[in-house]
């Protein structure tokens, strides 16, 4: 089976963040036949707008690497109890223009790591609220609060508690199943079949 590719966004732009950490983690962690890459969002300009006639260079890459995904996967912190501005802006990037939404039936995962202990639970609230508006199928079992602890997560990703590190293999590969049901419930035969089906209902 050829890999799903995945596309993660980590939702701080701080050199020492924790939810980068947390993505090297779950990429250690995560089921061989997931292959990840990166979708950056440091040098996006503020989305308005006034780009949608003419994309900028950033804006275009960004969205053609969502589309080249086959699922994406937010690791992100809370910050005022909801999306940082840097990922809700690249999200922003990827919906825009109107008509021509990147993030349509893409399955999705969302995972945090906060110092506190509820560990990132009203972002992951908000952002369900703006995948669910993008169509954007999102995993919604497990859950996964991360409450970031230094002395369990090495700044390589390295787990050094088993319980943390089962629990975080569980939710890669739930995700793992999960990107599989939704592509292919999307898949055009699955589709074809669904519209047969209903055709024959209704006659």
């Amino acid at each position: 089976m050829a890999p799903y590719k995945i596309g993660y966004f980590v939702g701080s732009l701080a050199s020492n963040s924790i939810n980068r950490i947390l993505s090297k983690a779950l990429i250690k962690l995560a089921p061989d036949n997931l292959e990840f890459t990166e979708i950056p969002i440091k040098d996006l300009p503020l989305y308005s707008p006034d780009y949608d006639a003419d994309f900028p260079a950033e804006g275009t890459a960004l969205k053609e690497a969502i589309e080249a995904s086959d699922g994406i996967l937010f690791i992100s912190p809370e910050y005022n109890r909801s999306v940082p501005g840097a990922l809700k802006n690249a999200i922003d990037w990827g919906s825009r223009p109107w008509g021509s939404n990147s993030f349509a039936r893409k399955p999705t995962g969302i995972i945090g790591a906060s110092p506190g202990s509820i560990g990132t639970a009203v972002m992951q609230s908000s952002m369900r609220s703006v995948l669910s508006f993008l169509d954007a199928p999102q995993l919604n079992s497990p859950e996964a609060y991360v409450h970031f602890d230094a002395a369990v997560f090495a700044d390589d990703g390295e787990i050094t508690n088993e319980g943390t590190a089962s629990f975080l293999r569980h939710y890669m590969e739930e995700y793992e199943a999960f990107v599989a049901r939704v592509l292919a419930a999307n898949a055009p035969g699955h589709i074809g079949d669904q519209q047969a089906d209903s055709a024959k209902l209704t006659r």
